[in-house]
């Protein structure tokens, strides 16, 4: 796959002007969009970067980050702080993202999204107030192994690192997180099957194809 060297306000400037004639699959009002990537990868960043470039051109957005809706540490630990197998399947509350996010914008949903359920430093409900989307808004949400959960996006974004920049981005407390991701490239293949690959090996000078 041949990849285009971009800055990252030109790739947001870029991908904010396709979200503008994006059709949700399902005929609801809301197009809803993946921004994949481990956190060394930084893809919440990217989101927010369309947000706001979709927000100069009139149209709104609500940028969603997983990290929002990791389950409570007595679950998502409860086989240890570095059990891979719990990493990969729980640490994700993904049936609070189907029931808080997902369902709000389906075609007849009432479009009252909560943007965040659960606080990992605190280990508590966050209590966030839930966000009204009006018809047209895009549903922006970002985090690591987005793709595998067959949530209903209409345009997926994977960003990209190799395994040695992943290496080196990733801070050394968390590399025992590496292996899941080999694993998610393997047996997802996100690279391959996102509708648009941004490559940040070098986060000065990102490259994409879409």
């Amino acid at each position: 796959m041949r990849l285009e060297a971009i800055t990252w306000d030109l790739l947001a400037d870029r991908l904010a002007e396709r979200l503008l004639d994006l059709t949700p699959a399902d005929g609801g009002p809301w197009p809803r969009i993946a921004f994949d990537g481990a956190p060394a990868a930084r893809p919440g960043d990217l989101a927010e970067r369309v947000s706001q470039a979709l927000r100069v051109r009139g149209r709104p957005s609500l940028v969603v980050g997983t990290e929002g809706f990791l389950r409570p540490a007595s679950l998502r630990l409860e086989y240890g702080r570095h059990d891979l197998e719990a990493y990969y399947d729980g640490w994700f509350d993904t049936k609070a993202l189907w029931r808080e996010v997902f369902g709000p914008l389906e075609p007849g949903g009432n479009g009252r999204v909560l943007p965040d359920l659960w606080d990992p430093v605190t280990d508590r409900a966050t209590r966030s107030p839930y966000v009204r989307l009006p018809p047209g808004a895009a549903l922006l949400l970002h985090g690591p192994l987005l793709l595998r959960h067959w949530f209903p996006f209409d345009l997926t974004v994977h960003v990209l690192l190799s395994p040695g920049a992943l290496r080196r981005r990733t801070p050394e407390a968390e590399h025992w997180t590496l292996p899941v991701y080999e694993r998610y490239a393997e047996e997802t293949d996100p690279a391959g099957t996102a509708d648009v690959l941004v490559r940040a090996d070098d986060p000065r000078h990102p490259a994409w194809s879409g």
